[in-house]
């Protein structure tokens, strides 16, 4: 088999994936093999110097592992020829798909591993769940979290985790954006100009962030050190604290992965 990694969808995520793995040298662009029905993302793999065709079959049947990057309504058109996985490696990123699913498709020969991305992946950024089947191997677990690792951070854990995986960073870049979205309306309803607001709330998002990952300083030790007796950051918090803000943000989450486990059902 002449690619190394075959993928089945070329959508943003494949996009970044293939840029990241690419970028830091765990692929070469000569390895990979893209498919999709859509001209318009072919040309964006073709533009990097990727092989694309619009065809499935000879990516799964033509490389030594295979990313499944399609929409799981997708993934039923592929079973006749996913049964020629054998002894081979399937990553997907299909949600609510699981191992069991995928494996079953296979005929039960292929070696699969879930994984679930979020969109900071398309900056370098992401946050990858990695939950691999009893079948792959060390190897294979190896090349996926160098695969994903090279636009973000990865974490091993086991399928049933998948779901908290998904409501916690998954879902997670909508809760900053919601978050960012409140405090821009705030701004703007004190009287400041909307777009002073929006870059405002934009800046400090960023900033947070950049500084809560770059510290050996917990999320709420940062918190407690913003937060002056008496001062206006106090004011906000107790405020927040008042109207069980937290709790409503854990609650959220827990909505979140019962609906993740609803719709792997």
């Amino acid at each position: 088999m002449s690619y190394e990694l075959g993928i089945c969808g070329a959508g943003n995520m494949a996009e970044a994936i293939v840029r990241g793995a690419v970028d830091a040298g765990v692929l070469a662009v000569g390895d990979v093999i893209v498919s999709d029905p859509s001209a318009e993302r072919r040309g964006v793999f073709e533009a990097m110097g990727i092989e694309v065709i619009e065809d499935n079959e000879p990516v799964i049947t033509g490389a030594q592992r295979v990313l499944l990057a399609v929409k799981p309504q997708v993934f039923a058109q592929l079973n006749e020829t996913m049964q020629t996985i054998e002894d081979r490696l399937v990553v997907s990123i299909m949600a609510g798909i699981s191992i069991d699913t995928i494996r079953q498709a296979t005929g039960g020969r292929g070696r699969v591993i879930r994984v679930m991305p979020n969109t900071p992946l398309l900056v370098g950024k992401g946050a990858s769940g990695i939950a691999p089947s009893a079948e792959a191997s060390e190897r294979d677990v190896a090349f996926v979290r160098a695969l994903f690792g090279a636009a973000g951070l990865t974490e091993v854990v086991d399928e049933g985790l998948m779901d908290a995986v998904t409501a916690v960073s998954g879902s997670g870049p909508a809760y900053l954006f919601y978050l960012a979205e409140a405090m821009a309306e705030a701004g703007a309803k004190l009287g400041l100009p909307a777009d002073q607001a929006d870059r405002l709330a934009r800046q400090t998002v960023l900033g947070a962030s950049t500084l809560l990952n770059t510290s050996e300083e917990s999320a709420a030790g940062l918190r407690r050190r913003v937060t002056s007796p008496g001062g206006t950051t106090q004011a906000a918090i107790e405020h927040l604290d008042a109207s069980a803000v937290r709790q409503h943000i854990q609650d959220a989450i827990g909505r979140a992965e019962a609906r993740g486990r609803e719709l792997g059902g």
